[in-house]
């Protein structure tokens, strides 16, 4: 069968989030032509294959396109999210992506699209060519690419019906993906989560807003983490109060530990339990009511990761737990932040989408478009989005911030971008529009907290070679 040929001025491998950001920004500011290759069925990359009453932690104000908004603005009215902006749900959130391509990028006339099909790479032959098939029919398609291929793979991310567990499971032991808890047909005698982030929590929450007894749940929980209350990170209440703590927390604190109280006493990072310091910090974000209803598990094991599981005992990196009989263990140990090596961002003919802010991983595609589209070079590019990696320990939250402010005292240097800033509805906060005087007056601030923090992550460096 001869391949079809065609010629576009990017390929976008891969149909997720980040791509559609991507790709719904570089329409919208260039004259480009697109080819979209997907291995799923319908956009929306992990999302086709999470666990059907997952909701965005974050409000959905600042998630999708940025083109096209998600959700209506609604505040939820009930459940345990009461009183803040709505949540969108899983097929709440394909829905939209399909609205995106159907409505938004394909009556551009300049987008092809390639559903279930496989990307196999470049020609070996011919760089400027990229090959793909389709897994359904088998066609082939080479297309050659007059700009970039754009990868928006890269950051991996999983969910637990898509790897399994990577510790071992006996025969006999019932352990299902949190894909499958909406299916369930009898009641098991006791629930363990196996699990401690985003996922965990999600999985502990149906549990029991299904009205499981507290006592009959056990929740395997590697590392505590510090969480972000989501009552500050809300349309309409970013930056300002919450910035300034943020700043003065940083700038009286004497230790790192002391730096967390600080931010923990004024309510900008939350955690379980009052008396385990969390080691870990991984973006998750609560409700304060989410939370009341989570410190209802008494039962929550604190060994290490789950080595394996068999019909009489869960060994755990530092202890062996006798199992109970009957159980129904859920595994939720995918990682869905992934700490993948940074790349170049933007390489030639090739373009990798990355993080430029952790954790928001939307934002970050739709600047890299905007680079793409206002910028002559790929230097001026990579230096307004060098890539970041998710963090992922408690000292990550230092590094997070200090990165973020390097990344904003950058960008208020070029009025152009803070122009683009102001109208991304996907960035999660409205930087402030500065005059010359006001950018140069902000660099001492900078450089201090900059100094800070440098100064309370060698403090640290100094303990733990102590200890």
């Amino acid at each position: 069968m001869t391949p079809t040929a065609l010629e576009v001025d990017y390929l976008i491998v891969g149909a997720g989030a980040m791509g559609m950001a991507f790709a719904d920004t570089l329409l919208a500011e260039t004259d480009a032509t697109v080819a979209i290759v997907d291995r799923y069925d319908q956009p929306g990359g992990h999302w086709t294959v999470a666990y059907p009453f997952v909701r965005l932690h974050q409000p959905s104000a600042f998630y999708g396109v940025n083109s096209r908004e998600l959700g209506s603005g609604a505040i939820d009215q009930d459940g345990w999210n009461a009183g803040l902006h709505e949540l969108a749900s899983a097929s709440e959130i394909l829905a939209y992506f399909d609205q995106v391509m159907r409505k938004t990028f394909l009556p551009t006339g300049r987008v092809s699209y390639f559903p279930k099909s496989f990307y196999d790479g470049p020609d070996p032959e011919r760089p400027d060519v990229q090959r793909f098939h389709s897994l359904v029919s088998g066609a082939g398609f080479e297309v050659t690419v007059k700009r970039r291929t754009v990868d928006a793979t890269y950051m991996n991310v999983t969910v637990p019906a898509m790897v399994p567990p990577a510790y071992d499971v006996a025969p006999g032991v019932r352990l299902i993906t949190p894909n499958q808890l909406p299916a369930l047909q009898d009641r098991p005698s006791h629930y363990t989560v196996v699990g401690a982030g985003k996922t965990g929590i999600d999985a502990c929450l149906w549990l029991l807003s299904r009205g499981t007894d507290p006592s009959d749940i056990t929740w395997i929980m590697p590392r505590d983490s510090w969480l972000i209350d989501r009552a500050h990170w809300q349309p309409g209440n970013l930056g300002g109060e919450a910035d300034a703590a943020r700043l003065q927390a940083v700038a009286e604190a004497q230790s790192v530990q002391d730096l967390f109280a600080r931010l923990e006493n004024s309510g900008l990072l939350l955690r379980l339990s009052p008396d385990i310091e969390p080691t870990a910090y991984r973006c998750a974000t609560v409700a304060r009511a989410e939370l009341a209803q989570l410190r209802r598990i008494d039962d929550i094991v604190r060994a290490g990761r789950v080595q394996r599981i068999d019909e009489r005992a869960i060994e755990l990196d530092r202890a062996t737990l006798p199992a109970q009989a009957g159980t129904l263990y859920i595994d939720c140990t995918a990682d869905g932040l992934e700490r993948r090596p940074t790349v170049p961002v933007f390489d030639h003919a090739r373009l990798t989408l990355q993080a430029v802010v952790p954790c928001q991983q939307v934002f970050s595609a739709a600047l890299i478009a905007h680079a793409e589209a206002a910028y002559a070079d790929d230097d001026t590019r990579n230096a307004l989005c060098a890539p970041a990696q998710h963090p992922n320990s408690a000292l990550d939250w230092i590094r997070f911030f200090g990165d973020v402010q390097e990344r904003i005292k950058r960008w208020t240097a070029d009025p152009a971008l803070m122009d683009w800033l102001s109208t991304c509805r996907l960035m999660g906060r409205r930087l402030p529009q500065l005059s010359p005087e006001q950018r140069t007056a902000l660099l001492p601030m900078f450089q201090d907290q900059k100094l800070k923090l440098e100064e309370l992550l060698q403090q640290a460096d100094a303990v733990a070679t102590v200890n």
